[in-house]
């Protein structure tokens, strides 16, 4: 069992993987309602929108998190505006400022003596060197996605499925979907450390998508993305350590071949089921 507890005897890799769930915690539970209200475009489009701030933070040498705010901010309202404006489709939008913005970001980064060095923590992250800063924001991050999600419940859930429903039961959608899109940027902005902007996503989708193929209700499907989330950490970091590879890239491959472990398996049960039946 020494490869299994060898790894978490580090104390760097203790706080990794302490980051690792926490971020998993935060992901999932937003990245349920993005899985339920089909917004994985939204949701790769900030993943990617955020990079430009993260550069210009990085070139100024402030706050890292502060840049992905404001570029995810400037994310949210150029897409309205060009809902609105040009009367184009909404995922239209999204199209344009993802492109638009992952390539200002590499432009920012481009100007930079340390280039590669410093786009490579951009977009994959530095995940072996996570402080305990690190680990407070992801925590705080955590307990603030948790509490909105309990307190919008039952508003995101009637988004979810039916928006005029929500309408009329007086849940106000528009502060729902305002509030889930902060949640998003939220998840984004706390774990793109962790992963990276470019494997953040796979948190956000993965673990939520591999969850909704095992349970129905949602409060169960959290806990299912939770869990298979952190599964994806621990085992990513166990195969980063013994085979020498990136550790965030390694979470986020491990995360989406859960998925698709879930999917093979649910599909031969219900193969076994159906020839039972026959």
């Amino acid at each position: 069992m020494d490869w299994l507890v060898e790894p978490f005897s580090e104390p760097f890799m203790q706080r990794v993987l302490l980051a690792g769930v926490l971020a998993v915690v935060t992901t999932s539970l937003v990245g349920t309602w993005v899985v339920l209200r089909g917004l994985s475009f939204m949701g790769d489009a900030l993943a990617h929108g955020v990079t430009p701030g993260i550069a210009l933070a990085f070139a100024l040498g402030v706050n890292l998190t502060l840049g992905a705010v404001a570029a995810a901010l400037v994310m949210i309202v150029g897409i309205d505006v060009v809902h609105r404006k040009a009367r184009l489709r909404e995922d239209t939008g999204i199209g344009l400022l993802f492109v638009g913005m992952l390539a200002l970001g590499v432009i920012i980064m481009s100007r930079q003596e340390n280039f590669s060095s410093g786009l490579t923590e951009i977009l994959f992250g530095d995940t072996l060197g996570i402080r305990r800063g690190d680990v407070a924001v992801q925590a705080v991050a955590a307990a603030v996605t948790l509490a909105v999600v309990a307190v919008g419940y039952r508003a995101f859930l009637a988004l979810s499925f039916n928006e005029e429903k929500a309408k009329l039961l007086g849940l106000r959608p528009g502060v729902a979907h305002f509030a889930l899109l902060a949640l998003l940027t939220g998840a984004v902005v706390t774990s793109f450390r962790t992963v990276g902007t470019l494997l953040v996503f796979a948190l956000i989708v993965a673990p939520p998508a591999a969850a909704s193929l095992l349970a129905r209700r949602v409060p169960a499907m959290m806990a299912t993305a939770v869990a298979l989330g952190s599964l994806a950490v621990v085992v990513g970091l166990l195969v980063s350590w013994h085979a020498d590879t990136a550790a965030g890239a390694t979470m986020a491959a491990s995360s989406v071949g859960i998925f698709f472990a879930v999917l093979f398996a649910r599909q031969l049960l219900d193969a076994l089921r159906r020839a039972a039946a026959a």
